[in-house]
């Protein structure tokens, strides 16, 4: 039933859209209204369920704040006492006690004292040492939670003010859609329209999309070992390496891992990647640009500027999960071991990557 609801809902976009402007009377909604409407709809949806993540996330950082807390109290308990330990040791030390304990081990008068004393002695020492790691692990235990609990409060604070800037575009964009279907003069099919695509998007379209990534993501994995594979993939001057890979070699390597993308293309322009195609009543635009990136590791990461789907774009927070959720990128040190990225270009048809020694 759901799958009949989406198929509907598809069909009727792309009537909706594929009738000339000239066909639509006084008061009817005209294809770009309708579309305006349907964008701010699947924005909404896709808001909201940031909004979902953002609140869960709090959650879960509340609680972890609540345990580290707890831990750091508990910390502060056992370095007091550790402290205090370790102090009358260091004071030990310092008044010569243990001094006079190493003149009673050199003053001995026969080799079985002098024994039975240095082994008196190290056990002293060695107890002594214990005390003081035992200080040392638990100041680097309270250090490290109290990192934690900083890092998680910073985290919490921004989550605050991202969670209040989604409720507020999501409160802007239901203003401005609802004076939109107010005025299109057939709110009842517009409602309708928006309902399916709803439902549509949420049990199919979304699982569709990240289907696409998932194959992606995986593809690339296995992209270093093609371009090895590759003659003239890989030039090098002096210390400097440069992989060049063409968008018909890449798309060809991409078909080789995945069906999914016989009807799926990369294009590379300048300082731009578009990659799009359509399957069944799916289709789908991803536009993104690649950068450098030396955290966690070097890499070459790729950025989603725009997703469409189904000739409506998503927001920024479809986009930014779905990098998060997939690793879009590849590491050029699977392909050489003793470089690191430097830089990265397209240009028509191509793209580069420079390549240095890494020391």
């Amino acid at each position: 039933m759901k799958h009949r609801y989406g198929l509907t809902a598809i069909l009727f976009i792309v009537l909706l859209f594929a009738q000339p402007a000239s066909s639509y009377v006084y008061g009817e909604p005209s294809p770009e209204d309708t579309q305006a409407i349907l964008q701010k709809t699947l924005s909404i949806v896709e808001i909201d369920h940031e909004i979902e993540r953002i609140t869960a996330r709090q959650k879960e950082l509340t609680n972890q704040h609540e345990t580290l807390s707890a831990q750091l109290q508990q910390q502060e308990k056992e370095i007091h006492i550790q402290q205090d330990r370790a102090g009358a040791v260091v004071r030990s030390y310092y008044t010569g006690e243990r001094d006079s304990l190493l003149m009673s081990v050199l003053g001995a008068r026969s080799f079985k004292d002098l024994f039975i004393l240095y082994d008196y002695y190290q056990i002293i020492i060695g107890k002594d040492q214990a005390v003081l790691d035992k200080y040392q692990t638990r100041y680097d235990e309270l250090q490290r939670t109290s990192d934690q609990i900083r890092k998680t409060s910073i985290e919490l604070t921004e989550m605050k003010t991202n969670l209040q800037n989604q409720r507020t575009r999501v409160a802007s964009l239901q203003k401005e859609m609802d004076e939109q279907i107010t005025a299109s003069g057939n709110a009842a099919a517009i409602q309708k329209l928006m309902n399916e695509l709803t439902l549509y998007w949420e049990n199919i379209g979304i699982y569709e999309v990240k289907r696409y990534f998932k194959a992606l993501a995986s593809a690339m994995q296995n992209l270093p070992d093609f371009i090895q594979k590759q003659n003239g993939a890989i030039a090098t001057t002096g210390t400097t390496y440069t992989i060049r890979i063409g968008q018909d070699e890449l798309n060809t390597f991409l078909r080789s891992q995945n069906v999914i993308f016989e009807d799926f293309a990369f294009t590379f322009d300048q300082d731009k990647i578009t990659a799009s195609g359509q399957r069944d009543q799916l289709q789908l635009s991803i536009e993104g640009h690649y950068t450098v990136e030396d955290e966690p590791q070097n890499a070459i990461r790729f950025h989603v500027d725009k997703l469409v789907f189904n000739q409506l774009e998503l927001p920024d927070t479809t986009r930014n999960m779905l990098e998060k959720e997939f690793d879009l990128g590849f590491y050029p040190q699977k392909i050489i071991s003793f470089v690191k990225a430097t830089d990265v270009s397209t240009d028509e048809g191509i793209l580069e990557v420079k390549l240095a020694i890494s020391f």
